[in-house]
């Protein structure tokens, strides 16, 4: 894939770089690959245009995360709709059992990455945004803070609560999975 930024190898190299987590953010904001696709091209299509303003100690990923943000946000505006964000389905964005030393434990671990899917699936927009930003994008609270233009305090509490709150919904599925693995141990 060449994104034609009429700039050195090394410029597209690094928009490329972010490419899988972009489409993983366009998937939580817009639930459909076809949209997520469209707003990924788009997030790129004004990131080479405005290339040229970007300082070069600038954060890239952080840059070209809060542009598709702004697509996002002007778009939904645009529609007066509300929309949810799902995780994405990404499995390189999960940490995976090793199948070949034990299936059992990859089919388990399988199973609770779908249950904490669903789980997240059921939060607030808000928190299921910061979610994805901070354990599966692994975004400082500043550059959280800085994408969502909240302060950094607030990001810190949203995501308190956000966790909390996910914990409640998953507090007595993985007690049943614990009983069934030791179980068959």
């Amino acid at each position: 894939m060449s994104l034609n930024t009429n700039g050195p190898p090394a410029v597209e190299s690094a928009y490329v770089e972010h490419i899988d987590g972009l489409y993983g953010y366009a998937l939580v904001l817009t639930r459909s690959r076809s949209e997520a696709d469209d707003l990924v091209q788009e997030t790129y299509v004004r990131a080479i245009g405005a290339m040229g303003r970007l300082r070069v100690d600038s954060n890239l990923k952080g840059w070209l995360f809060t542009i598709m943000r702004n697509i996002w946000f002007n778009q939904s505006r645009q529609q007066r709709r509300a929309r949810l964000v799902p995780l994405p389905e990404n499995e390189s964005a999960m940490h995976m059992a090793e199948t070949t030393e034990n299936p059992y434990a990859f089919y388990v671990s399988k199973m609770e990455r779908e249950v904490v899917r669903q789980a997240i699936h059921q939060l607030p927009v808000d928190f299921r945004e910061i979610i994805l930003l901070r354990d599966f994008e692994d975004l400082s609270y500043q550059e959280i803070a800085t994408k969502l233009n909240r302060p950094v305090g607030t990001v810190m509490s949203r995501l308190a609560r956000a966790r909390a709150k996910l914990r409640t919904l998953l507090s007595g599925t993985f007690i049943i999975s614990d009983f069934v693995r030791n179980e068959t141990e």
